[in-house]
């Protein structure tokens, strides 16, 4: 009875010794395989993400508003604009509304995705998807439009589709302006004019 209560003395006092060795072994051994860590670095994405930051610089529902010397309102609003990259001078403006109230009267609405605005030469060319509609009862869909910020004038260099009063018509070439005799503005469509009349409903 008193050697098998020395063994069991003995295998405890062991396991006492051995559990607490194992233990300091298995964490050398992580300490062993773990990564070096360096304080003094970076995380590789903050450069990445600083440059990204200074690239889209800009403002967001940014808006100007002007009248010309014949009391006409020009405003241009956009979604978001920022600096071009190439000409830091000049604005890039994504989703953009713009309206002319005419001092004649007439109220013109423009949308676009996108424009790029040169504020020394106080132009805008709008692009992609120009849709523009009159209070006077027109229609007129487009890929880009040039327009000046002072003044009342607008023209598209390219082929322009539009409805009105008058019917549906496509034409090379489009110009909003002022006419230089009358002072009054007018809107001129040129360039292969191609016209379908359709008469407006009368009563009986």
């Amino acid at each position: 009875m008193a050697r098998a209560q020395n063994t069991y003395s003995r295998i405890v006092a062991w396991i006492k010794i051995i559990l607490p060795l194992s233990a300091l072994g298995l964490l050398s051994t992580l300490f062993l395989f773990s990564r070096t860590v360096d304080p003094t670095l970076s995380v590789p994405s903050s450069q990445i993400d600083l440059e990204q930051r200074a690239q889209d610089l800009g403002a967001t529902n940014p808006r100007f508003a002007g009248v010309t010397q014949e009391g006409d309102e020009i405003r241009f609003a956009a979604e978001f604009a920022r600096p071009n990259r190439d000409t830091p001078e000049n604005l890039i403006a994504d989703g953009v509304t713009a309206q002319l109230r005419l001092n004649a009267g007439t109220v013109i609405d423009i949308t676009a995705g996108q424009a790029d605005m040169q504020q020394g030469q106080m132009t805008a060319s709008l692009m992609g998807q120009v849709h523009i509609t009159t209070s006077t009862g027109y229609v007129i869909d487009t890929e880009r439009l040039n327009s000046r910020l002072d003044e009342v004038y607008a023209e598209t260099p390219g082929q322009v589709t539009a409805t009105g009063p008058i019917g549906a018509l496509t034409a090379g070439r489009m110009l909003l302006h002022n006419n230089a005799e009358s002072g009054e503005p007018e809107l001129l469509f040129t360039e292969g004019v191609k016209l379908i009349y359709q008469p407006g409903e009368t009563g009986e």
